[in-house]
């Protein structure tokens, strides 16, 4: 693994017996068998990336509130998503959607770096601190409108978006790396699909992975308009 998540303060051996419970029956038995995304998500503590009220629930089969209208992704769709992009270990990953950082964190255990951006400073601060005390060193949060991607840091390897557009954002495709895949879903409300994009000589592959429910994707590319302005390096 590349990153250094590792055993921190907070998580006991009953929050480790219910992680380990949780990668075998609500990952492993729904068929995702990579062992390295098996052991990324054994290795970071989802109760530390949830509001203290939602501990109990953390390694539930569920999506859970981490505030201003969003949400920490169900444990399966987050194995599934890191599984689908078919990391090697020596990727830079852009990330748009940075939430809690929880998704970061599981992908830096399977990539070289990981840059995730998040249109809300309030939930990027959070992260970035929560990021840091745990010791996620190949992880930077972004504040930016993640819609329209990073693209001081490009090309991007592998990009995962983790909330719902209306259509793929061409300046994420222009981001692609040769041979990078893009994992974003698409459509709204309870109608989405998530698609797997792999840029091939010029030409992109798409394939339907999952049918999904995410948030919806803010800004300049997304379903809402109201990410806010910022530089973006």
């Amino acid at each position: 693994m590349n990153g250094e998540g590792k055993f921190v303060q907070g998580d006991t051996a009953e929050f480790e017996a219910a992680r380990h419970e949780m990668v075998a029956r609500q990952i492993r038995d729904r068929g995702i068998g990579d062992e390295r995304v098996l052991n990324a998500m054994r290795a970071v503590p989802r109760h530390l990336f949830v509001p203290p009220e939602y501990k109990s629930r953390a390694y539930s089969d569920e999506p859970l509130p981490i505030g201003e209208e969003q949400t920490i992704s169900q444990p399966f769709m987050v194995a599934a998503m890191a599984d689908a992009l078919l990391l090697q270990g020596h990727e830079r990953v852009l990330e748009i959607g940075g939430g809690s950082g929880y998704q970061a964190a599981v992908l830096s255990q399977l990539a070289l770096e990981v840059i995730a951006i998040e249109a809300r400073p309030a939930l990027a601060a959070a992260a970035a601190d929560r990021i840091d005390r745990l010791g996620y060193r190949n992880v930077s949060l972004k504040i930016g409108d993640g819609s329209a991607g990073w693209p001081s840091c490009a090309p991007y390897a592998a990009i995962l978006v983790t909330a719902a557009a209306p259509s793929v954002p061409q300046p994420l495709v222009d981001e692609l790396a040769e041979g990078g895949r893009l994992l974003i879903p698409i459509g709204q409300d309870e109608h989405q699909e998530l698609l797997r994009l792999v840029k091939k000589e010029g030409r992109i592959d798409r394939q339907s992975l999952y049918a999904c429910r995410f948030v919806p994707l803010v800004g300049r590319y997304g379903q809402r308009q109201d990410a806010r302005e910022t530089n973006r390096g």
